[in-house]
């Protein structure tokens, strides 16, 4: 179990909290707006009212000593800015800050962010991909060179086990996980001599390119 520090209860950073906390892992949500801690105070392991911008109210918190602090407020990015500068000045272990765009993203990495996400920008990469890509199922950009796929396998690889398939070095791709049908048991780092299914649902690792390749094979 980690701790986390979320800062900001919109719709992004509630999602957020609420997702750790369910997944039994210790929440703090801090935002200034009374309304937004009070609709997620039952939900994470505890709230607390006050402006982050503020240095003494982040110093209070104790920053270093969660595992990750959340800057959640991108709605002003002065503010989003000021307080991943603060948090990294305080000693926060590791820092996820939320950017509204790419410049807002590189002057967040400057400013201390370890990860910086933009929600909107990722799920639109995401459904594009979905309407492009015949065996798409679901993406994860790692880096800007590498992702993760989830994909149906495709007919000329079924029957065949991986090894067979000659993956890695005809695709450049490792197969990571394989989910069959009907079940909602998933095996992690499948042997080389596996057989694929029809339907089995594999993910893969691999550069962006190779995992464009193989997402318009049938």
């Amino acid at each position: 179990m980690s701790s986390f520090l979320v800062i900001g209860i919109g719709r992004f950073g509630k999602a957020v909290a609420t997702e750790l906390s369910r997944m039994k892992h210790d929440v703090l949500a801090v935002d200034e707006v009374e309304d937004n801690v009070a609709g997620i105070i039952d939900k994470v392991t505890d709230v607390i009212i006050g402006d982050a911008k503020d240095e003494s109210v982040l110093r209070s918190l104790g920053v270093h000593n969660f595992d990750c602090a959340i800057v959640a407020m991108a709605g002003n990015i002065e503010d989003s800015i000021l307080t991943t500068m603060l948090l990294k000045e305080l000693g926060a272990k590791s820092i996820v800050s939320k950017a509204q765009n790419d410049r807002h993203a590189k002057i967040l990495s400057l400013v201390g962010a370890d990860r910086v996400v933009q929600p909107e920008h990722e799920m639109g990469v995401r459904v594009a991909q979905s309407l492009a890509r015949q065996n798409f199922i679901d993406y994860l950009e790692i880096s800007p060179e590498f992702g993760v796929m989830e994909m149906a396998t495709p007919e000329h690889w079924a029957g065949k086990s991986i090894v067979k398939n000659n993956l890695r070095r005809k695709y450049g791709i490792t197969v990571i996980a394989i989910r069959s049908a009907g079940s909602k048991k998933i095996q992690f780092s499948p042997s080389a001599d596996i057989v694929l299914e029809k339907s089995d649902k594999l993910t893969v690792i691999g550069s962006k390119q190779e995992l464009e390749t193989i997402s318009q094979i049938k």
